[in-house]
């Protein structure tokens, strides 16, 4: 686990060094001028548990463990110390556990002073009551949106009927509370071709990001056969899309002030994953990678 691999190598002023010392990835301990790079933005993936089955996952439902609170605490203090401002908390569907995530949220916020504590959502869980009760401690929440066609939402294996309705609302309770309301897009092969741009100007969030299905072995390259024999298991291989196609998507929003674009080229291994046992994870090229 990342805090007893920390614990066994820590020592004031040298943060970053002690990180690197367990071999978390090569994405980590990268220098620049000399220095390591600190782990200023951390992406914790506390569970992998969802409601929802959607084909290109990346970090899909392979076990159920989550972290006790103690262990996370620990751990996520362990990298507030090496440098962490701004924290994101994914899944998996975090808001399945809506009391621990409450409970994350306003530790990074009142406990460790963070910058930023943001959630990424399938937004199918939030609630008014807990947005209320739990808002203030977030700064952005960010909600998956990969379509406004319900017929593709459920190829996609995400439909719910009322997707779009749902948006809407969590829009409106994020403006109630003063959050950054994010949507995120995954562009695949049943959604390239859509453009999506009026209803994103409608919901005006102050961000859209649109992500190229990514492959990542272990994860989301599974065989049909398998897929079918494990719920658990996914085939991202139907729904990849080319170079091309994703920049025809693109070309087709860029003139939204909030659109930002992610190619497979600047994904892969671009974020630093923190798993549900509080490891390091690489998804970059080839076979996943955890830290020991």
């Amino acid at each position: 686990m990342l805090l007893r691999l920390f614990s066994s190598n820590w020592t004031t002023g040298a943060t970053v060094a002690c990180l690197g010392a367990f071999g978390a990835g090569a994405y980590l301990m990268k220098h620049r001028r000399g220095q390591p790079i600190k782990p200023v933005s951390v992406n914790y993936h506390f569970t992998r548990k969802c409601n929802k089955d959607c084909a290109f996952c990346f970090h899909t439902e392979k076990t159920s463990y989550v972290a006790s609170e103690e262990d996370m605490k620990i751990g996520l203090r362990l990298l507030k110390d090496a440098g962490m401002r701004k924290i994101n908390f994914a899944g998996g569907e975090p808001f399945l556990y809506p009391t621990k995530l409450a409970m994350l949220c306003r530790f990074c916020k009142e406990g460790l002073g963070l910058e930023s504590v943001s959630i990424i959502t399938n937004g199918t869980r939030v609630t008014r009551k807990w947005m209320e009760t739990h808002g203030r401690w977030v700064d952005v929440l960010g909600v998956s949106c990969d379509s406004f066609d319900e017929k593709v939402n459920t190829a996609i294996g995400r439909g719910t009927g009322e997707n779009t309705t749902q948006l809407f609302r969590i829009r409106n309770w994020c403006r109630q509370q003063g959050i950054k309301f994010k949507l995120n897009t995954v562009v695949c092969a049943y959604n390239w071709r859509e453009d999506m741009a009026e209803m994103v100007r409608e919901l005006d969030s102050f961000r859209r990001k649109a992500f190229q299905v990514l492959l990542v072995e272990g994860e989301n390259d599974t065989v049909e056969r398998d897929v079918v024999l494990s719920t658990r298991k996914r085939n991202a291989r139907k729904l990849l899309v080319s170079d091309e196609q994703f920049k025809a998507f693109c070309d087709n929003h860029r003139h939204l002030e909030c659109f930002v674009p992610e190619p497979n080229s600047l994904m892969a291994s671009s974020y630093l994953i923190v798993d549900e046992y509080l490891c390091f994870l690489d998804k970059g090229t080839g076979v996943e990678k955890q830290s020991r």
